[in-house]
């Protein structure tokens, strides 16, 4: 559906960096609003993100158990990471997953992307299935520490229900990978 935005459109007025740390950037512009109006707007910047749904010859997915220090909490997710400068998506997705699981895959369909935090950042977060995957040896950063499990697609939705998993990321990119998998399904994956 094809729509004019104009009457929604903010036009940035002026612009400051507010903090740079080593991959995020706050920053601060004044706008106009469509109604003539000038207001303020902090954001991130972020690189950009990739996500993998991988699912195994058993049809269990890899997920992983991490904690993160925002939030003080330990987390379910999927494997994911962030875009390194000059990297393709795809690559990054690649490396994310045998870097954190060990897994490698040779099946990739890119099922799309999210905005996870539209309202603060432009943050883009790339969604990948990922089957046919060989298990080798992780190669984590010396800052990453996780358990990597498998599951069955079905016991990963039933914990999204019963509130094991929040994580936005990996919400979505489930969400999309079911959707897919009802249209394409996969020898040994139970959806409920």
């Amino acid at each position: 559906m094809q729509q004019d935005d104009q009457h929604l459109i903010e036009t940035t007025l002026s612009s400051e960096i507010l903090a740079q740390g080593k991959m995020l950037t706050a920053r601060y512009d004044q706008v106009r609003l469509p109604n003539g109006q000038v207001s303020g707007r902090e954001y991130v910047l972020h690189p950009g993100a990739v996500v993998v749904v991988a699912i195994n010859a058993q049809g269990e997915v890899v997920l992983e158990r991490q904690f993160r220090y925002p939030l003080k909490q330990v987390f379910i997710e999927l494997p994911a990471g962030k875009i390194d400068p000059g990297e393709s998506i795809l690559t990054t997705g690649q490396r994310e997953l045998e870097e954190e699981t060990g897994y490698v895959a040779t099946e990739w369909v890119k099922l799309g992307v999210q905005h996870p935090c539209i309202g603060y950042s432009n943050e883009v977060i790339h969604i990948y299935l990922a089957t046919q995957l060989q298990l080798g040896v992780h190669q984590r950063d010396e800052d990453e520490a996780m358990d990597v499990f498998c599951w069955p697609f079905s016991q990963v939705m039933q914990a999204i229900d019963q509130g094991q998993i929040t994580d936005s990321k990996t919400l979505g990119a489930l969400l999309m990978a079911e959707r897919y998998l009802k249209r394409h399904p996969m020898d040994g994956v139970r959806l409920d």
